[in-house]
């Protein structure tokens, strides 16, 4: 599994053009997806590190929005243009737009803010979750499975990815709930760098957000038919915690309507800190739903 963290780390590399006018500019490429289509979350975690790159080293990315406009192609390269919209004494705010073809893919603001004193409270980690280990993880369950979508799902993540409940990739859940939780980690240690385990958390809470939605009606990641598409992300982060360790992620749809399904997640770590919280709406067009 070295060669898909190699991939991540090399797309999250991104390099400076030099060039400045009101903006600063990054370059970045592309993982290979099955589909040709750039993976969401790693366009967004890319943004993350571009505008992380614009603010002082004692401010941390503490909060994102942003919109999915166009699918990217995996063969094209990514321009990064960061905004600086504003510098306080406490805190920046960055817009960064990723673009192709000369039309953005990708809009952006996030918030940072230096290290500050403050009232300290979290909602604590659900009881009675399973440990990872004495889970499958969804590689090898996916191995054996003779498609391309579901091979690159078993060998070409960068995270090792644990379904507490059984998966809804290609079978039904046994009950229709709006919620699950997974253990995820990176399939190999990451470098000791806050940005990028900031960036890689981001990268990986895009993976599977909108999965509370496929089970609570039914369907699956190959329901005949079926058109997904994420439509924006939001994301706090609330302390630190590194992505080569395993996390929970505690997932739930609060409601769908419209042809839209919205889900939205907390990641501890497994000694229960609340590390981020995470929401996300998505396009979900399902034939003959609920039927």
């Amino acid at each position: 599994m070295d060669e898909p963290v190699a991939g991540l780390l090399s797309a999250l590399d991104l390099t400076a053009t030099g060039a400045r006018t009101d903006e600063d500019i990054f370059t970045g490429v592309s993982q290979w997806m099955p589909m040709g289509r750039v993976f969401g979350g790693q366009v967004l975690a890319q943004s993350v590190i571009a505008s992380s790159r614009t603010v002082a080293p004692d401010r941390n990315i503490h909060s994102l929005h942003g919109y999915f406009l166009r699918p990217g192609d995996v063969e094209q390269p990514i321009t990064f243009a960061v905004d600086r919209i504003h510098d306080g004494r406490s805190f920046s705010t960055r817009r960064t737009q990723a673009y192709q073809k000369g039309v953005p893919i990708l809009s952006m603001i996030a918030s940072f803010q230096d290290v500050d004193p403050g009232l300290d409270h979290q909602i604590a980690m659900p009881e009675g979750i399973p440990d990872p280990e004495s889970l499958v993880s969804d590689s090898d369950l996916l191995k054996g499975i003779d498609h391309p979508i579901a091979q690159y799902w078993a060998t070409g993540r960068a995270f090792d990815m644990r379904h507490v409940e059984e998966p809804v990739y290609f079978e039904r859940a046994k009950e229709r709930v709006a919620h699950q939780a997974i253990w995820m980690k990176s399939f190999e240690r990451l470098p000791d760098d806050e940005i990028l385990h900031r960036a890689a958390l981001a990268y990986a809470s895009d993976y599977s957000l909108l999965e509370p939605i496929l089970r609570r009606h039914g369907a699956t990641w190959a329901t005949p038919g079926m058109k997904v598409a994420s439509l924006d992300h939001a994301m706090w982060w609330h302390r630190f915690g590194r992505v080569d360790e395993w996390l929970l992620y505690v997932q739930e749809s609060p409601n769908a309507l419209g042809g839209r399904g919205l889900a939205t997640g907390r990641i501890f770590s497994r000694d229960g800190l609340l590390l981020a919280t995470v929401a996300q709406e998505g396009m979900l067009r399902i034939p003959n739903p609920d039927s």
